[in-house]
């Protein structure tokens, strides 16, 4: 059925046919009544007015990919041969009566911008939803097809059959969210679990554990061999917190839980199995856990994951059967975050906020120095022992670097719920990035989701640069060596913009 909605002290409305919602903006009393009896004519029967009150919907939609397609996350990529999980967007909307924000997360590893844009399009036409107000993430399973890259079609680069699928998948858990719109009250908190966070990046004594495709020695290696005698120490921090968003209905119906952690995978997963790792296995675990039905939606979204996974690497690896691991870190987290829930307060009235900006960065370009040593690569003559495994595959993505786009436009947003803030990065953020935007931002708490509104690589500090390893090297890093701090100077900006004590008049 249509409904009006007015918003306290009655100079704004909203009118919802279906999951179309239509803006009427602020203007003076008599004039606003005037456009909803117009409006009222177009749309058709509407109910009773209703009181602005804060609202929380959520949904879950199917972007299982078809058998056959590649699953990429490591060196080779093998056809999809079975579904183990399906794999879902999951999507919670929030609405103070003045502001609505959605938060829609994709099990896939990485999602680049095309796509996520080509949801925006679909979504402002089925809603008045503001761009800058949907944020939209991957949550880096390594046992997923992939929604990256391009082809093109007389010149012209355009989606893919499966890229199409998830954009407009996403779409339709947009608007099935805001449909489900229901008053609630929302709380939110964390857990410090740092059992299953490790980071990869080490020092090491032995050369031979730092050679690069490059022709040079590193500092540190990425994921060195567990239980080597050759470890030194972690060469970063790790970011131990599960953050979560809990929204329930005004009869204490749990609707959906929103949790961040920066961990980058668990994995164990065969190959050619599609599969959500573990942030799926939390999805599915979570709502049994906190008294939930089956209309509740689970999600669990990716933080500063970037130099941080699964493996302690200080003890030798022990064999596991497959998805044994993805149980065990998933029930661990479930049951942290439940234990946690028990003990927050709800508010039933918070403030909704939303800002962005695009940040333009220069994308890195090999020098003649780099060239002239992959050219050197292409002479018979050389052994394939004295180079590194993976230098050929260096050597064309920095061609297509040297080819490319100079400059790059990346999205950034920020949040506000209440005394919440909630950043978002298109990278595999370095989990000091995230460390550091908790420390500096005004707001009392606060958590970044990575992999958010595209999937630009790696985003090491220039600190860890200096260090070399695998996240550093060109192409799988690609844009300039301190956009880390210019993006967390971005985002600070942001997040200032929409504190409490700031002036809001300005925010998107």
């Amino acid at each position: 059925m249509n409904r009006i909605e007015t918003f306290a002290p009655c100079t704004w409305a909203r009118i919802h046919s279906g999951s179309k919602i239509v803006v009427l903006h602020r203007q003076p009393i008599g004039i606003l009544f005037s456009g909803i009896v117009l409006a009222v004519m177009f749309v058709g029967s509407v109910s009773a007015v209703e009181p602005a009150t804060f609202r929380a919907g959520a949904s879950a939609v199917k972007i299982t990919p078809p058998l056959g397609l590649p699953i990429i996350g490591n060196w080779d990529s093998p056809p999809a041969t079975k579904i183990h999980d399906d794999l879902h967007v999951r999507c919670l909307a929030l609405d103070d009566g003045e502001t609505t924000l959605v938060f829609a997360i994709c099990d896939n590893v990485g999602i680049p911008r095309e796509v996520f844009d080509q949801a925006r399009r679909l979504i402002q036409s089925e809603t008045d939803l503001p761009p800058t107000h949907v944020m939209m993430s991957a949550t880096h399973t390594h046992s997923a097809v992939s929604a990256r890259g391009t082809r093109q079609v007389d010149g012209i680069e355009v989606l893919d059959s499966y890229q199409t699928l998830v954009a407009n998948r996403i779409s339709q858990a947009v608007a099935h969210a805001i449909g489900n719109l229901k008053p609630a009250k929302i709380g939110w908190g964390s857990v410090d679990e740092p059992s299953e966070v490790h980071n990869r990046r080490w020092f090491v004594s032995n050369p031979k554990l730092l050679g690069n495709p490059f022709g040079g020695v590193d500092r540190v290696r990425m994921n060195p061999p567990s239980g080597n005698s050759a470890l030194i120490k972690p060469a970063g921090p790790i970011d131990p917190e599960v953050s979560f968003i809990i929204a329930k209905s005004l009869d204490g119906k749990p609707i959906a839980l929103l949790a961040n952690y920066s961990l980058h995978y668990v994995g164990g997963v065969p190959g050619g199995e599609v599969s959500a790792d573990y942030f799926g296995a939390f999805a599915d675990r979570i709502g049994g856990k906190i008294g939930a039905d089956d209309s509740f939606v689970g999600i669990m979204t990716n933080g500063t994951s970037g130099d941080v996974n699964n493996v302690p690497f200080r003890e030798k690896r022990r064999s596991q059967p497959s998805y044994e691991r993805i149980e065990e870190v998933s029930e661990l987290i479930a049951n942290r975050v439940a234990d946690s829930v028990r003990s927050i307060d709800y508010q039933d009235s918070v403030q909704l906020a939303a800002a962005a900006q695009d940040l333009v960065l220069a994308m890195r370009k090999p020098d003649a120095e780099m060239q002239r040593y992959f050219t050197s690569l292409q002479n018979e003559n050389i052994s394939p022992e004295s180079i590194h495994r993976h230098a050929r595959v260096y050597a064309q993505r920095a061609g297509q670097l040297a080819d490319g786009p100079d400059q790059t436009a990346v999205m950034l947003q920020a949040f506000r719920i209440g005394d919440l803030a909630i950043t978002a990065i298109p990278f595999e953020v370095f989990a000091e990035t995230g460390l550091d935007l908790k420390k500096r931002n005004p707001f009392s708490d606060s958590f970044t989701i990575e992999l958010a509104n595209g999937s630009e690589g790696y985003l090491p500090t220039p600190a860890q640069h200096e260090l070399g390893g695998y996240e550093t090297w060109m192409g799988t890093n690609r844009v300039q060596l301190d956009a880390s701090q210019r993006i967390s100077e971005v985002l600070l900006a942001l997040l200032q913009r929409l504190a409490p004590a700031s002036d809001h008049s300005e925010v998107e």
